[in-house]
């Protein structure tokens, strides 16, 4: 039996991305301080963006265009983000098993995501009766 979704603080892909935001602010305090305005930035700044988009999707869910578009957008940052965990890794700021372990959780939220922008009307629904 499914739980019920009041908020988009109920959804897992949520849930999921807001963990990964605090993952990745936790891991890049051990970065060089030369890439605090540069590479900490970027993957700070998109990791966070995903979370954002996925609450203003729900925001927006009264009409499945516009939920679709800010989900679209989450996606987006979800790729940004794979790009700057892999640009860490390449510059030796996290180790293979820390990288392997975002670009996970990073594929598994475009995985959500994407099945969420195939069938929004489920998620959409709960305005139909209003």
């Amino acid at each position: 039996m499914s739980e019920r979704i009041e908020s988009f603080e109920d959804l897992r892909v949520y849930k999921l991305a807001f963990e990964l935001q605090q993952e990745i602010f936790e891991l890049t305090k051990s970065f060089p301080p030369d890439e605090r305005f540069s590479l900490i930035s970027q993957v700070k700044r998109s990791s966070r963006s995903i979370g954002a988009n996925i609450t203003e999707a729900w925001q927006k869910s009264r009409y499945a265009a516009h939920f679709v578009s800010k989900l679209s957008d989450a996606d987006g940052e979800q790729a940004e983000t794979l790009h700057w965990l892999r640009t860490s890794h390449a510059c030796e700021y996290l180790s293979s098993e820390e990288r392997e372990e975002l670009v996970g959780s990073c594929k598994n939220i475009g995985r959500m995501l994407g099945k969420m922008m195939q069938e929004p009307k489920k998620w959409c629904a709960r305005f139909e009766h209003e």
